[in-house]
């Protein structure tokens, strides 16, 4: 279980597997259906349920933290059953079909919390296809400190960690996971100059 640290400096994330020979997983048409929701919220149906595929040298090990899709984190089971309790204070764990796996075996973390805190006087201008921002800002006052994973008005389709979140999470995965600063409040961190990029 994690539990809400408040990491001095407030910090902010991008998560994806590490380049290490990882294999990864790729999901499925369902990722439309997640991104449709993403941007369009109660519109249209919440979803339930995802495939995705290994992708990746076979012989290589499969990935815990298994997604490189900014919206789409995909977990192993036993790792999402130990951050289970605060991952669901920030959306559900939904199955993940992934041919010759239990059916428990991967779950996709849906992110529901939407929190208005970015400052978009100082960050850059959102794409209009995406909403990716190459420089995004927060306002410390706003970010929701006690959630591990939220999503932004501006960018729906990624989900943004917070520092306390990463830092447990590289506990359990060491250099099996990629932590992309996205923003620190402290202005001497260097935030990586395209988190979203692959």
């Amino acid at each position: 279980m994690m539990s809400f640290v408040n990491s001095e400096p407030l910090a902010v994330y991008r998560l994806m597997p590490s380049a290490r020979n990882l294999r990864t997983l790729r999901p499925d048409d369902s990722l439309v259906d997640l991104k449709r929701w993403q941007f369009q919220g109660d519109r249209v149906p919440r979803p339930t349920g995802f495939a995705a595929e290994w992708t990746g040298d076979p012989r290589a090990r499969k990935a815990e933290f298994a997604s490189d899709f900014p919206g789409a984190p995909i977990l192993g089971a036993g790792l999402a059953d130990r951050l289970r309790e605060d991952l669901e204070k920030s959306g559900g764990l939904l199955p993940v079909r992934v041919e010759g796996a239990p059916a428990d075996a991967y779950v996709l973390h849906l992110v529901d919390q939407v929190v208005d805190c970015v400052d978009t006087r100082t960050s850059s201008r959102p794409k209009k296809a995406t909403g990716e921002m190459r420089k995004t800002v927060f306002r410390p006052d706003a970010l929701p400190l006690a959630l591990p994973s939220f999503r932004v008005p501006q960018f729906p389709v990624a989900v943004q960690w917070n520092g306390w979140a990463v830092a447990r999470l590289v506990e359990f995965l060491g250099g099996d996971i990629e932590a992309r600063l996205v923003w620190s409040e402290d202005p001497a961190a260097d935030p990586h100059p395209d988190p979203w990029g692959f």
